[in-house]
């Protein structure tokens, strides 16, 4: 209905360009709101109010112009003008019923649109390093990612994703020191473990594989080892640490431990979103910007634009002419690039893959990072507001009403996998979309794993089960539902089924804006409220006891619904259960 509307008021408005009442060179898009006053009609647009003033005419005189030249509907009952110069659009009672036919056609295509034209966007996020297991605080972010995509593909965007494996730097020397020294201790060897090395249990899974597999083999004096790289400073203690362990592993013995470990890590994150219904289109390698010298190319085509300078023996980004509070290092004194020269690179080689528009789903502690980026794809000839970071709180997590810690080096988190486990991927990916991405959430396990209208993942799944549940009982007294595309929907009169009707024919343009936005949370909002309609006029309205043709007019209204709640949920990544 939206549609048919700002197709008749943009040709209305085209109309009176034409005529030159108003300059051409203004947009014609007109958006409708839903009054908040039935006395205010079904449909309102503030269209004669945003062109007055450049048309040099009085809004109230421009709304009468533009409904006279408004082609005819069969649709609209009546327009009025109000206030200002808003018009206010009636509908036909029986034209708001047109929508559920649509919805039954379409089927599970109603909502998507071509807002988006096609415009290619490439989304990274999650890129957890692979050190450890994914966190519920990673989860967030996956659930986010996911449902944007998803979302902006309903509405006509060609959405690519992306995971950005972290496979190279110092993180992954860390998470090899780690895993051979839980190699040592199954050797036998007797030290104290250093506090600033990955310690969960998932290490001494890694370190066992690899004494299955090479038995003693590269055993060295624990002691010994740790004294060597003994140092006041615990951080320069543990790179001291690496340089011994490449030493004495030499590079192939380095390699295995380094190998095995991320190889491992990387199945389990793969594995673990795979089990949360999000799979990326790419896996990018980190190290691949190294052997393939695109950070080396990069930091040249800088150089050569005098973007970068050295001082101190090191290389440094002008990101302060790009509005950072100061320079940043991208080659250190001793040769090593930065975790930013990589940075720099992988996001030049997003552009230079063709995709008009970046999308970077970030921790939100992240936020100081954005500059500099943005900086650098400036300095490298694209264009930064194309370059677009959406920020998401990590959740946090409670358990009986208690705060439920997480570190990952100390190996204190709860991992995704015991989340799932816990409260089952529906529930968790229902609850990490329920807010705006940046605001702070509260995951209540105990809510997520309740089975009332409390919980709104089951409010909202039982409004899709409930209208399954009514079809059965159809069939199993032999009521026929086939011929619901012919339901005399004239008979649909009550307030309660308009009212279903009308939020069901706001989903395509709620999926657009959500798109828009960046804002899949607003489909969680736009389904509680299908759900609440739902269970309320179920609950005053006898369907099948009702006589047959009103029966039949109500089924398609219900049936219709549960489409939608279903198409809904999809974007969402969760489940529509035919039973609960």
């Amino acid at each position: 209905m939206i549609t048919h509307l700002q197709e008749n008021f943009s040709r209305a408005i085209q109309e009176l360009k034409q005529a030159g009442v108003i300059p051409n060179e203004l947009p014609t898009e007109v958006k409708f709101d839903r009054p908040r006053q039935k006395s205010h009609g079904d449909m309102a647009t503030n269209v004669a109010l945003g062109l007055a003033k450049a048309a040099k005419r009085n809004p109230r005189d421009l709304a009468q112009l533009i409904i006279a030249a408004l082609p005819p509907s069969d649709r609209v009952e009546k327009l009025e003008i109000a206030g200002p110069g808003f018009i206010n659009v009636f509908l036909k009672p029986a034209s708001q019923f047109e929508i559920l036919k649509t919805i039954r056609e379409q089927a599970q295509y109603y909502g998507n649109s071509d807002t988006g034209q096609g415009e290619t966007v490439l989304i990274e996020f999650v890129s957890a390093n692979p050190t450890g297991p994914l966190h519920v605080g990673h989860g967030r972010g996956a659930a986010y990612g996911d449902a944007l995509a998803r979302v902006m593909r309903r509405a006509g965007y060609s959405v690519q994703t992306e995971y950005y494996v972290n496979d190279a730097g110092r993180q992954m020397d860390i998470l090899a020191v780690s895993v051979w020294l839980r190699y040592l201790e199954l050797c036998g060897e007797k030290f104290e473990f250093p506090d600033n090395c990955y310690k969960g249990d998932y290490i001494w899974d890694i370190a066992a594989t690899v004494h299955r597999e090479q038995g003693d083999r590269y055993r060295h004096p624990a002691k010994d080892v740790l004294q060597e790289a003994s140092s006041p400073d615990p951080e320069q203690s543990l790179d001291m640490l690496t340089g011994t362990l490449r030493s004495r592993l030499g590079t192939d013995g380095f390699e295995r431990f380094l190998r095995t470990a991320l190889n491992t890590l990387v199945d389990d994150i793969k594995s673990d979103l795979s089990e949360f219904r999000v799979e990326f289109d790419r896996w990018f390698s980190e190290q691949s910007l190294y052997d393939g010298k695109t950070v080396e190319q990069t930091i040249d085509k800088l150089r050569s634009a005098d973007h970068i300078y050295k001082k101190d023996g090191a290389l440094w980004f002008r990101a302060s002419a790009f509005g950072d509070e100061k320079d940043r290092v991208v080659v250190r004194e001793n040769g090593v690039p930065t975790y930013f020269a990589s940075d720099i690179a992988y996001h030049h080689d997003k552009f230079t893959r063709g995709f008009h528009k970046l999308i970077d789903v970030w921790g939100a502690d992240h936020h100081g990072y954005i500059v500099r980026v943005k900086g650098t794809l400036e300095a490298l000839d694209h264009s930064p507001e194309n370059f677009i970071v959406a920020l998401v709180q990590f959740a946090t997590l409670y358990r009986g009403g208690e705060k439920v810690s997480m570190s990952t080096r100390s190996g204190e988190f709860v991992t995704l996998r015991e989340l799932r486990q816990e409260v089952g991927t529906d529930a968790a990916r229902f609850f990490y979309a329920q807010r705006k991405s940046d605001q702070h959430l509260d995951f209540d396990l105990d809510l997520a794993k309740s089975r009332s209208n409390d919980n709104p993942v089951y409010y909202v799944q039982y409004a899709h089960a409930r209208v399954s549940s009514v079809f059965r009982q159809a069939k199993e007294r032999n009521i026929d539902t086939s011929g619901l595309d012919s339901a005399n929907l004239d008979l649909l009169v009550e307030e309660s089924e308009k009212e279903l009707a009308r939020v069901l024919s706001d989903f395509p343009e709620t999926v657009a804006a959500a798109a828009r936005k960046l804002e899949p949370h607003h489909i969680v909002y736009y389904l509680r409220e299908v759900a609440n309609r739902l269970h309320t006029y179920y609950n005053a309205h006898n369907v099948l006891g009702a006589v047959k043709d009103l029966r039949s007019a109500r089924l398609c209204l219900l049936d219709a619904t549960r489409q939608v709640v279903a198409n809904g949920l999809d974007v969402l990544g969760v489940s529509a259960p035919e039973k609960m």
